[in-house]
């Protein structure tokens, strides 16, 4: 009889049952200042104060102490590109720029399978230095490109979500499938992993301006004949970007509609940006439960808006938080939250650092439909959890000397913090950053 080997996690635990409504809303999260999380086979079996979960545990369960850190559910990252991280921090100007003078000719590269495995390889342990463990992913056009992106998550023990990226037409020859091809790749490759281990397999059409009317149906056809699929697109990042695809596709009355002919819209349906929608729109992704991502480091740095939180989110929209690495900027999470504080700032919007570390964890495991899985400490969830230090660095110990509350110290690690201030990354309860 085999036994399970059980482990505890001790330090004060922060973990939510809901979005924060304010500042004083303690029945939208639980703090404990001297907290327990209780781990066996990968799993969260209980958490709460140290001196119940121990009661919990077989005798002799070994302790872990993090005192005084702080415990949290590990950040989920909704948005990035995995063949971008060689162009991470390219001096760029606009998105469509930007994608022919970087990202195209870096993705070319990704027919390699052996070039695939090196990035993915660091990629990886970019996101776990940064306390990310879970994150969804563009790989390229080549499946090479995603059966490395997966083995190193299955190698790794991490919940990924990731797809090929369908396109068509407006690309070099080189990384273009045809409507038919980008079907059957994707059909081979939701075969091969979705479901298997912890991945899941993410339909990818990039945008309407890459693939053509034809690819778009394929891609709704996909989905509908893999309802357990999530799709992942762009839209309205960009000025440029929505003039072009109204001129690609006229007959429709914006830039939405394109994909709510081809039936793309839906609950596990994530956009990223949507920066620029209009009204109807906006009513739109309502009504089908659609996702909106904001992409902060991205949309500042190659200059594409400022996104409207509250107005996306007063018309009903379900919204997620994401870095966009490699038009984002940092892998980190903290400094994600914090440029995105900045954004809503300059709009009259505060960011309040309960709600931000509630959309890096649990809101964006909603969005992803998994929170049943991740994005929590609840018992029976996935053991995928962040230890952070607010003392990380001088400038932040300095500045703790004043903090009395859970929420400065919060505003601390999202203004200061990066991935110094990750102590320590686990997935599936295994420590991962000491070993990375």
């Amino acid at each position: 009889m085999t036994t399970i080997k059980t482990k505890i996690l001790r330090g004060r635990i922060l973990s939510f049952r809901s979005e924060p409504k304010s500042p004083e809303d303690r029945h939208a999260f639980t703090y404990e200042e001297d907290g327990a999380v209780l781990i066996a086979d990968g799993k969260i079996l209980a958490s709460g104060s140290f001196d119940e979960v121990v009661k919990k545990a077989p005798s002799e369960t070994p302790v872990t102490d993090h005192r005084p850190h702080l415990i949290c559910a590990g950040f989920i990252d909704t948005h990035l590109h995995f063949p971008q991280a060689q162009v991470i921090a390219s001096w760029a100007d606009q998105l469509l720029d930007w994608l022919n003078d970087y990202t195209f000719p870096a993705e070319i590269r990704f027919a390699d399978k052996a070039h695939g495995k090196r990035i993915a390889n660091g990629f990886y342990d970019a996101l776990i230095a940064n306390g990310t463990t879970s994150a969804v992913a563009y790989c390229s056009s080549h499946p090479n490109s995603v059966d490395a992106y997966f083995e190193e998550a299955e190698q790794r023990g991490m919940l990924m979500l990731g797809g090929k990226t369908m396109m068509d037409r407006n690309a070099p020859d080189a990384l273009c499938d045809t409507a038919q091809s980008g079907y059957d790749d994707s059909k081979s490759l939701i075969s091969k992993w979705h479901g298997r281990g912890r991945a899941h397999y993410v339909i990818t059409p990039r945008f309407a301006i890459t693939s053509t009317p034809e690819q778009l149906e394929a891609a709704g056809t996909l989905l509908r004949e893999h309802p357990d699929c999530h799709l992942q697109t762009h839209l309205s990042e960009n000025h440029n970007e929505i003039a072009f695809t109204r001129e690609l596709y006229p007959e429709e009355d914006h830039y939405l509609g394109v994909y709510d002919k081809y039936g793309l819209l839906g609950p596990k349906s994530l956009f990223g940006h949507c920066i620029h929608l209009s009204a109807h729109e906006r009513e739109i992704m309502s009504e089908t439960g659609s996702v909106a991502v904001f992409c902060p480091t991205s949309n500042l740095f190659l200059g594409s808006g400022l996104f409207d939180k509250a107005e996306v989110e007063n018309a009903g929209i379900r919204t997620a938080v994401a870095t966009d690495v490699g038009g984002g900027t940092s892998y980190s999470m903290l400094r994600t939250l914090d440029e995105g504080y900045k954004i809503l700032q300059l709009q009259r919007q505060r960011l309040h650092p309960l709600t931000a570390f509630f959309w890096a964890t649990l809101g964006n495991a909603q969005a992803l439909s998994l929170s049943d899985r991740i994005g929590t400490l609840d018992a029976g969830t996935d053991a995928d959890i962040v230890v952070l230090n607010a003392k990380a660095t001088p400038a932040m110990a300095l500045r703790m000397e004043t903090v009395e509350t859970l929420s400065e110290e919060l505003f601390v690690l999202q203004t200061l913090g990066d991935d110094r201030s990750v102590v320590e990354t686990y997935v599936a309860g295994q420590a991962s950053k000491t070993s990375a």
